[in-house]
């Protein structure tokens, strides 16, 4: 199985996270965000990833630390857990509905750290999350992980569901992309000869 531990510190946070990618999608997450937990979990389930996950950050001041060192420890933990990226599909995308709104997410494994995140939200907050930090840790996952990840809500009525349609949409593309070809199975899915 291909596994990884990444341990994050800084002065503003620590994160550990132990990643299974060809897991069953158990999950255990703790970052004192409730909201953002139940979207990692979603993260996991979709995504067939086995996750532990326990950030303490700096709450006291903001939200930012904890989501933005999140989504990078968790890419982290993707890049070290892919390895050579040799026989991965490298890329993948999902459309997903819930409910009112539906959510795209394009994930390409390619070694290029981008994030795209098209996401109106005309609330401040979903649950106990900041809402315009959605787009940090996604972008924190794209630099953590070296990938491209887009993202788009194609419309929705309710907060709650546009961000949780991206999540999932996000878990099942990044699925695809993490899965094995057994056609290309030591084979690097580029032309140029890295990632």
């Amino acid at each position: 199985m291909r596994r990884s531990v990444v341990d994050r510190r800084t002065r503003e946070t620590h994160i550990i996270v132990r990643l299974g990618l060809d897991g069953r999608g158990r999950y255990n997450v703790r970052t004192g965000i409730r909201f953002l937990d139940h979207m990692l979990e979603l993260v996991a389930r979709h995504g067939a990833f086995d996750l532990d996950l326990k950030a303490a950050g700096d709450l006291d001041v903001d939200q930012h630390h904890t989501v933005e060192d999140t989504g990078l420890a968790l890419g982290e933990a993707c890049a070290a857990a892919l390895g050579t990226r040799r026989g991965i599909n490298r890329a993948g995308y999902f459309v997903m509905p819930m409910d009112d709104s539906l959510g795209v997410a394009a994930v390409d494994l390619g070694g290029r750290a981008h994030a795209v995140v098209d996401l109106k939200l005309k609330v401040k907050r979903v649950g106990d999350l900041q809402a315009e930090l959605v787009h940090d840790f996604f972008e924190g996952f794209a630099h953590g992980a070296r990938a491209n990840v887009h993202l788009k809500v194609l419309y929705g009525r309710s907060s709650h569901h546009q961000v949780e349609a991206l999540f999932k949409a996000f878990g099942r593309a990044l699925r695809v992309a993490c899965a094995k070809d057994r056609r290309l199975a030591r084979v690097l899915p580029s032309t140029k000869g890295l990632l």
